[in-house]
């Protein structure tokens, strides 16, 4: 009997929905004993969000800040599990704050030492920087990276700033105006991604996960664009600008998070679209660049 760890955590119940497609063929295993764990704070973040608490997340969600979480069961914990499928999202560019603390948290060392995992997340478009933050993490908690899926929206850059924060204020995914396409990952992407889970099912019985990330590429489960790794890049140097200098200043906070969102407006709405038109410039004198850039953030490995 082989067992496997299923650990994510979800607000709007998208990451819940790609959770139980992918673990579907191992649940319907009669050889395999499928646990879920669902991360839960002790003090829950609200959904739908406020604008105000929205980007209050913002300087502890960059800087990875961990926050009290609820105790996993120690009926989970005294498992030792053969795989753990460690479902993600990412908030302001870096790992949420309830993964974060998990991340984090001493459960974490016992259940992911010396352990096989596949990394999923659910995102809108900018995974690439937090998926090296989790690796890091995953790294010191002794945890055997074999895998990674990141599904997206795959909405253009734009219209999927307006669509996502709609539902993220909203709580309803729905198209907005009428006019826009739903927000989130697909629900086709969603439903398909059970072809994930019956690769991972067919490795797991074989207990040869070293070719498991070239199956799963296969099939699709990454797509990377250098022009957004580019953004992604330089976003995390602005961000680390202003979740430091907010932090050190929390007499303030209220007032220069007001200030951040102006300026987060205008890099949205102005800077990115003139780095586009750079990225297309230049593309032509990158293209070495941009293939080790996308084999890189397809893989597995560390830098």
């Amino acid at each position: 009997m082989k067992n496997v760890l299923v650990i994510y955590f979800s607000q709007s119940g998208q990451l819940k929905d790609i959770a139980k497609n992918i673990s579907a063929p191992l649940l319907n295993d009669p050889n395999v004993n499928v646990v879920f764990h669902q991360i839960e704070m002790e003090n829950p973040f609200p959904f739908p969000w406020n604008k105000e608490l929205f980007f209050d997340a913002f300087p502890e969600s960059f800087l990875q800040i961990p926050a009290k979480l609820k105790p996993v069961s120690q009926e989970i914990l005294n498992v030792k599990y053969d795989l753990i499928l460690f479902h993600y999202q990412v908030w302001f560019l870096s790992p949420s704050i309830p993964i974060n603390s998990f991340l984090k948290s001493p459960e974490a060392k016992m259940l992911l030492n010396n352990t096989p995992v596949v990394t999923i997340s659910g995102s809108r478009n900018m995974w690439y920087l937090a998926q090296e933050k989790v690796k890091a993490l995953l790294k010191e908690n002794g945890a055997l990276l074999k895998g990674n899926i990141a599904l997206v929206d795959r909405a253009g850059n734009l219209i999927s700033v307006i669509t996502i924060v709609e539902w993220m204020f909203s709580g309803k995914k729905t198209k907005h105006l009428g006019i826009f396409p739903l927000p989130g990952v697909s629900e086709k992407d969603i439903n398909e991604s059970v072809k994930f889970g019956e690769t991972i099912k067919e490795t797991l019985h074989n207990g040869d996960f070293n070719g498991l990330q070239e199956r799963l590429l296969a099939q699709d489960a990454v797509k990377v664009s250098p022009y957004l790794v580019a953004v992604d890049k330089k976003g995390n140097f602005v961000f680390s600008k202003w979740s430091s200098f907010i932090i050190k200043r929390n007499e303030k906070r209220r007032k220069l998070l007001k200030v951040f969102v102006i300026y987060l407006v205008l890099a949205i709405w102005v800077i990115s679209p003139i780095v586009y038109i750079l990225h297309v410039l230049t593309y032509p004198f990158k293209i070495g660049k941009n293939k080790k850039t996308v084999k890189y953030y397809k893989g597995v490995e560390s830098v």
